[in-house]
C-alpha cells in the first residue's frame, strides 16, 4: 500500500506539472502574440493621428476612422477617439430653413475649442440623406464656448446623416476624427434608387469624368477632369475635394487631392474601405462658384 500511494503521488505530481506547463505556454503565447489562428502577415491600420499633419495646400490625405487611405470608413459613431458629437436638436421640418447647432466634447464632457485649420476651415460638415441624395458640404462657425452652428435646410423627409470632420489639437498630438449623427425630417420618405455606376456626370453645364479603379487592398489614383476645359480655382486650399459615402451603413471617407493639377486633372489617392457600392461627391470651383459632380462607384 505505501508503494502504491507513492506511485499515485508521483503520477499526480507529473500531471500537475504538465497542466502548469500548458497554462504557462498559453499565457506566453498570449503575451507574445503567438496565436496560430491569426495570420502572421496581419498589419494594423494606421491610427487617426499617425503621421497626420495639416497645412493649407498640403499633399493628399484621407479622413476616416483610421485616418489613412484604406482604413475603416468613419462617421459611423457619435463618439470616437475620446470625442463625442452633441447636437442640440436632430429634428427638422422639410423645406424649412433651420439651424444645426452642436458641440464637440472630450472624455470629461468639456467642450473642445482648439481645432486645427484643415483646408482653410477648422471643421467640415457634410450632410446627406440615407439614400445618398441631397449632399451638402457646409462650414459652421464656432463661438468662444465651443458651440458650432450653421444654417441648414433639409428639403425632403427622411433620415439624414451629418458628419463632423475635424482635427482637434489634443495636448499630446493632433487627432483627426469624423463623428456622425442622424437628423430626422418628418414626412413620407420615398428613397431614390442609387444610379448605376458611371465614370461621367453632368452638372451645371459641365461634364465631369474620372479615371481610375479603386480597390480595397491598395491605394489607387483617381483623376477628375472638367469639360469644357475650365480654369479650376482653388477651393478651400485645393483644386477639388472628394467625399465618398458607402451605400448601406453610410461609412464616410473625405479625400484631399495632390496640391497641383496633373495634366489638367485633379488627382486623388484612395483605397476603398470594403467591397460594395459608393456615392462619390466631387467639389470643384470655377469663376467663384462651387459645383458638385456625383458618381456611383462599385468596388
Amino acid at each position: 500500500m505505501p508503494e502504491q500511494n507513492q506511485s499515485s503521488g508521483r503520477v499526480a505530481f507529473i500531471v500537475a506539472g504538465l497542466v502548469v506547463a500548458l497554462l504557462g505556454g498559453f499565457g506566453l503565447g498570449r503575451l507574445t502574440g503567438g496565436d496560430s489562428t491569426r495570420p502572421a502577415a496581419a498589419v494594423a491600420a494606421p491610427t487617426a493621428t499617425a503621421d497626420h499633419t495639416h497645412t493649407p495646400g498640403a499633399g493628399p490625405h484621407t479622413h476616416s476612422a483610421g485616418g489613412g487611405s484604406g482604413a475603416a470608413a468613419g462617421g459611423l459613431e457619435i463618439s470616437a477617439s475620446g470625442y463625442t458629437l452633441v447636437p442640440e436638436t436632430t429634428a427638422f421640418t422639410a423645406g424649412r430653413p433651420g439651424e444645426l447647432a452642436f458641440r464637440i466634447v472630450d472624455g470629461g464632457q468639456r467642450a473642445v475649442t482648439d481645432f486645427a485649420v484643415v483646408h482653410d476651415k477648422p471643421l467640415h460638415l457634410i450632410v446627406v440623406r440615407r439614400d445618398l441624395t441631397g449632399y451638402q458640404h457646409l462650414h459652421p462657425t464656432m463661438a468662444a464656448d465651443g458651440r458650432w452652428s450653421v444654417p441648414l435646410t433639409l428639403r425632403e423627409p427622411g433620415i439624414w446623416r451629418a458628419y463632423a470632420d475635424f482635427t482637434a489639437n489634443a495636448p499630446a498630438e493632433q487627432a483627426a476624427v469624423t463623428l456622425g449623427a442622424d437628423l430626422t425630417v418628418r414626412g413620407d420618405y420615398a428613397p431614390r434608387a442609387l444610379p448605376e455606376p458611371a465614370t461621367e456626370a453632368a452638372v451645371d453645364g459641365f461634364t465631369v469624368s474620372y479615371q481610375g479603379t479603386p480597390k480595397t487592398a491598395a491605394v489607387q489614383p483617381l483623376l477628375f477632369t472638367v469639360a469644357p476645359a475650365a480654369t479650376l480655382e482653388r477651393y478651400l486650399g485645393a483644386y477639388g475635394h472628394l467625399v465618398v459615402v458607402r451605400e448601406g451603413d453610410l461609412g464616410y471617407v473625405h479625400v484631399h487631392p495632390e496640391p497641383e493639377l496633373s495634366g489638367g486633372a485633379v488627382k486623388f489617392w484612395l483605397a476603398a474601405p470594403s467591397p460594395g457600392r459608393y456615392r462619390m461627391y466631387f467639389d470643384f470651383q470655377v469663376a467663384g462658384k462651387v459645383h458638385t459632380a456625383e458618381f456611383t462607384m462599385r468596388v
